[in-house]
């Protein structure tokens, strides 16, 4: 399957993980802008790291990484809910040092002001955001030190990504009852960590989720639930147009009408057009054409 999350355990000790990889919907979310390479590759990033925390939740709702910065780089941002549904999309202006660069990295450096935003959206009850530092060089770096110090759950993460593929590992260590205190080897979180990081980026990439575990872990016993699949989804819809009109008001409607009609609201995540010609749109505020 080209899109994919395999989420892991290690028998008989609190660590678990997931795999993710992604092609398709990456290709489809790459192909609703024209982005220099290093932006392809921060988005990849972006994405295969909101899949694997999704799976960390045990909630029905959303997660989503957003980035906000001055300058040529506005920002980014990507989303996955708990149905292992996708979608990102970055804003820019011409930089001479995005089109030369091939790494997330380089991006990273050159932001002004930046700010990551990790939101977490339930279907029902509180919303949570959390801000986490941009001072790493690498996106899977900032990341891992938002949960050493804030989560407070050890995390370890590597990310790879290219203008065709994307793929993200992460494992993390629960909380240890009182026995695993005293029956697991304490060398192991170390051990696993120092594994995790000798998979390299084509790999991550390319190879079965099945063989990457088993060529990182093959002295623990590994077990594997059913396969996720992933896709691409758009959240957009004419009832949120809708409900975008009637907020702007009646007066903005009439004069937006006045220059334009019907009027066209594009959704820049899919692509998708929705159009209000003057009796649809006027409607919304109980008026109707004669």
């Amino acid at each position: 399957m080209s899109n994919l999350r395999q989420r892991f355990f290690i028998a008989d000790c609190p660590i678990r993980g997931e795999v993710v990889q992604l092609k398709d919907a990456l290709h489809t979310i790459l192909n609703q802008r024209t982005y220099p390479q290093a932006i392809q590759v921060l988005l990849g990033e972006m994405l295969s790291a909101t899949a694997l925390l999704a799976s960390t939740l045990k909630i029905k709702g959303r997660i989503s990484l957003q980035i906000q910065a001055e300058g040529s780089f506005k920002w980014a941002m990507a989303e996955c809910n708990h149905l292992g549904e996708v979608r990102g999309l970055a804003d820019f202006e011409s930089d001479p040092r995005f089109e030369q660069a091939t790494d997330s990295s380089t991006v990273l450096a050159t932001l002004k002001n930046p700010v990551l935003f990790i939101n977490i959206e339930p279907e029902f009850g509180e919303r949570y955001q959390g801000i986490i530092s941009l001072d790493q060089p690498t996106l899977a770096g900032c990341l891992m030190d938002y949960y050493a110090r804030s989560a407070q759950i050890p995390t370890h993460l590597v990310l790879a990504s290219d203008p065709q593929s994307s793929g993200g590992l992460l494992i993390q260590l629960l909380p240890r009852t009182e026995e695993e205190k005293t029956t697991i080897d304490e060398d192991l979180w170390p051990r696993l960590i120092m594994l995790t990081d000798t998979i390299k980026a084509d790999e991550l990439k390319q190879l079965d989720a099945q063989e990457i575990l088993y060529r990182l872990y093959n002295e623990e016993e590994v077990r594997l639930p059913d396969i996720e699949q992933l896709s691409f989804a758009c959240t957009c819809s004419k009832q949120k147009c809708e409900n975008a009109l009637i907020q702007i008001g009646e007066q903005a409607v009439q004069e937006t009408l006045d220059h334009q009609s019907p009027i066209e609201m594009d959704c820049q995540f899919c692509g998708a057009q929705y159009k209000f010609n003057a009796e649809e749109a006027l409607s919304l505020f109980g008026k109707h054409l004669s």
